[in-house]
């Protein structure tokens, strides 16, 4: 869960930096890219974490999940109800009609590269396939939103518009940041309208928008055994995207794309 912070201390990227991100960014896309070519009826969720583990060192990378704050994988598989941080088990095996976000973060020379997007194995209803092309939508809602002078809360405001004539639930105790050097920064990014964030975006900033949006209710649970797998309340689905996106001097870039 992520707390709103008043006094944020925002490290705003030189141009050394900027192309430390894009080169970190790319490869999280790539990394992204090939392991959701895996994803099929019969293959595990650790099958896909391990894979990319591979496929990140050999790109000489790290998988910057892993150990970090004692999360103990290399990526997020969140199946079906599970709205993110879903840990990857052998035991999990991915059959038709399951839906799944994998959320990829590379350290990759010193910077941080984070993306998300969803997948299923065909066949899907109706229900998730319309889920998962709003909740893209709204990334992108989201990302047009940000431009120097704007506001974070701005982002959060553009996606609620989008997103409540469908009658889903935007989830809320849990939000974009920003990145960098550190995995996790200031500034908090909220995917719904929350005033606390008046921040304005300047040229340099980096943060990702991931919205997380649910079914039914925004409500969420937080697993007490693991302590990282949150579900949607209701027990019905969610969806998420995400990309890494930087604040040029006249708008926006996307760092994460292939």
């Amino acid at each position: 869960m992520y707390s709103y912070r008043r006094n944020s201390v925002i490290h705003y990227k030189s141009k050394y930096e900027i192309q430390r991100m894009k080169d970190a960014g790319k490869l999280a896309a790539e990394v992204l890219y090939e392991t959701g070519l895996r994803v099929k009826a019969g293959i595990s969720t650790l099958e896909l974490n391990d894979f990319a583990h591979q496929y990140t060192i050999q790109k000489g990378a790290e998988s910057a999940p892993l150990n970090y704050k004692g999360y103990p994988k290399s990526i997020c598989t969140s199946v079906n109800n599970v709205v993110c941080h879903g840990i990857p088990r052998k035991d999990e095996i991915l059959k038709e009609g399951d839906i799944i976000n994998i959320d990829i973060t590379v350290k990759y020379k010193g910077y941080h590269g984070d993306t998300s997007r969803m997948f299923f194995v065909p066949p899907i209803s109706e229900n998730a396939k319309r889920l998962i092309e709003v909740t893209e939508k709204a990334m992108w809602v989201g990302i047009q939103a940000v431009k120097p002078g704007n506001l974070i809360c701005d982002i959060g405001a553009a996606i609620e518009e989008f997103v409540k004539p469908y009658g889903y639930g935007i989830v809320r105790e849990l939000a974009g940041h920003g990145i960098g050097r550190n995995f996790h920064e200031d500034p908090i990014v909220p995917h719904y309208k929350n005033n606390e964030v008046k921040i304005k975006m300047k040229p340099g900033m980096t943060f990702t928008i991931e919205p997380m949006i649910n079914e039914g209710t925004y409500e969420v649970v937080f697993d007490e055994q693991d302590k990282w797998t949150v579900r949607t309340k209701d027990g019905k689905l969610s969806a998420q995207f995400e990309h890494t996106i930087l604040v040029t001097p006249d708008g926006y870039e996307v760092l994460t794309l292939l």
